[in-house]
């Protein structure tokens, strides 16, 4: 299985580079796992919420195929305990799952055609986080979740 996480824009700041990317090297020993990023708009001081919506619902749905399994990471979806996210996980590697993406929004959210692609949504907690911060507690939990399934140390229940 194959699991990408797609996102709007680039991670900036050094230490959630650093973070995210020690996460992925961790990874690699469990999935393929990969980061892929949409540039953000440009010029969007001339575009209304739903445009910039719109024109960013475009770009990420270039990147899918019809055989990708859609996930948003979005504030209105199911929470699930690293445990249950683990077992989430597992149910789709043993399923016909082949092409997992994780989609993080722009500033606004979503827009309608994504929602209408998804297969589902989770969220990562009731509080909000910048989208920053959100790559790298993503790719943390993704690396938990591995280590629940195969009986690995690393979470402490």
């Amino acid at each position: 299985m194959k699991i990408t996480l797609l996102i709007v824009g680039k991670t900036e700041d050094a230490y959630l580079k650093e973070g995210i990317d020690k996460y992925l090297k961790r990874l690699k020993f469990y999935a393929k796992v990969e980061i892929a990023e949409i540039a953000e708009l440009k010029n969007t001081k001339t575009l209304t919420e739903q445009q910039q919506k719109s024109k960013e619902a475009e770009l990420i749905l270039k990147k899918l195929t019809v055989n990708d399994y859609v996930i948003l990471l979005d504030e209105k979806g199911m929470e699930l305990s690293s445990p249950q996210f683990a077992a989430y996980i597992d149910k789709k590697a043993i399923g016909s799952v082949t092409n997992l993406f994780f989609i993080v929004g722009g500033p606004y959210g979503f827009d309608q055609s994504v929602y209408q692609r998804a297969n589902d949504k989770l969220s990562l907690s009731r509080m909000t986080f910048s989208h920053q911060m959100v790559r790298l507690f993503f790719v943390e939990q993704l690396y938990r979740a591995f280590t629940i399934i195969k009986g690995e140390p690393y979470h402490h229940s």
